[in-house]
């Protein structure tokens, strides 16, 4: 088995809004091994973000507040280190790819800086050397005329170019674990395939560990060797990625894979999962997912369920599951 890179224990992320409490990860659990991808998937507002935000550490505390749990990263725990040894973590082990490329990347300076800064800050080279260092980058994720690319601003490129460049800021330091936060967002379909398809090959060029962050069921069918679905801040199903898709156990996650458009000529209305999500700021002390379950009995209201162990590596948060992970 491979090298067990990232562990979340027993995480929870709570903000202070208006004097009230927001829950927004909930006693989350889940390891990322070298070179696997692992999707998170789930709704928006399930925690998905603050989940990887929290593993770069970037929530700003307060409002955030890591009421408990552990988060290592190569068997550090790193809510206990201090700023500047964290800010030596960032883009040399774990690295990200923000949503939106247009505001990540800094509009009043030219790629070429913003990548090779990476490189200063983690590595003592000239100038000289990290310039070729970029453009090597630049290169590396696809870009033709890497040269003028480098002199170039964020607003002279396009959408699915600054993604690009937003992969080659995360990777030129060659990080252990690459987060992927909804990276095909607002790119047109064609750009999107070829976004994965390049995350797909550093993958397999550097042997980096990603942590994909979609809603997106296609990407996290094409992407992922393992799943973690999400609902109100909690994981409520764990597993191989096709066992996911072929024997999903949760309401949930069930509800999510019969919301999928198909192909194959059905003209009924689009099934939609009914209800809202439960107000963050007032979640129940009974699963979380009760109110808009069609399988909910009164036993779901007895507390919030744990994770059950349906077969080897599938896990699901359901009291309707047997004791052999049967919910039929």
């Amino acid at each position: 088995m491979s090298k067990k890179i990232v562990e979340f224990k027993n995480l929870c992320v709570s903000f202070k809004v208006e004097e009230r409490i927001v829950n927004a990860v909930n006693d989350v659990s889940f390891e990322i091994r070298q070179g696997e991808v692992l999707g998170i998937v789930g709704e928006s507002g399930c925690g998905k973000s603050v989940t990887s935000m929290s593993l770069m550490r970037l929530l700003a505390v307060p409002p955030a507040k890591y009421e408990s749990g552990s988060i290592y990263l190569n068997g550090i725990d790193i809510l206990t280190l201090s700023e500047e040894e964290m800010r030596k973590r960032r883009g040399s082990e774990v690295a990200m790819i923000f949503q939106e490329p247009m505001t990540s990347l800094n509009p009043v300076m030219k790629i070429g800086y913003q990548i090779s800064e990476v490189i200063t800050i983690h590595h003592k080279v000239s100038k000289k050397e990290a310039k070729k260092r970029s453009i090597d980058m630049i290169k590396l994720v696809g870009i033709p005329r890497a040269e003028s690319i480098y002199d170039s601003y964020p607003h002279e490129l396009s959408g699915g170019m600054r993604q690009r460049i937003m992969i080659a800021i995360a990777l030129v330091c060659n990080p252990q674990v690459l987060i992927a936060d909804e990276p095909t967002t607002a790119l047109d379909v064609t750009i999107q395939a070829q976004i994965l398809d390049l995350i797909k090959n550093m993958r397999e060029k550097l042997g980096t560990s990603i942590m994909m962050i979609t809603h997106d069921l296609g990407v996290i069918a094409e992407m992922a060797d393992y799943v973690i679905v999400m609902y109100a801040g909690k994981v409520v199903e764990k597993a191989k990625v096709r066992e996911i898709f072929n024997n999903p156990r949760h309401p949930y996650t069930i509800g999510l894979m019969k919301s999928k458009p198909t192909f194959e000529g059905n003209t009924s209305k689009l099934y939609s999962i009914p209800g809202q999500v439960p107000n963050p700021m007032e979640l129940p002390n009974y699963c979380y997912f009760y109110d808009r379950c069609d399988r909910r009995q009164d036993t779901c209201k007895k507390g919030i369920p744990e994770l059950v162990k349906v077969n080897d590596a599938h896990y699901a948060s359901c009291y309707i599951l047997g004791k052999e992970g049967n919910n039929e």
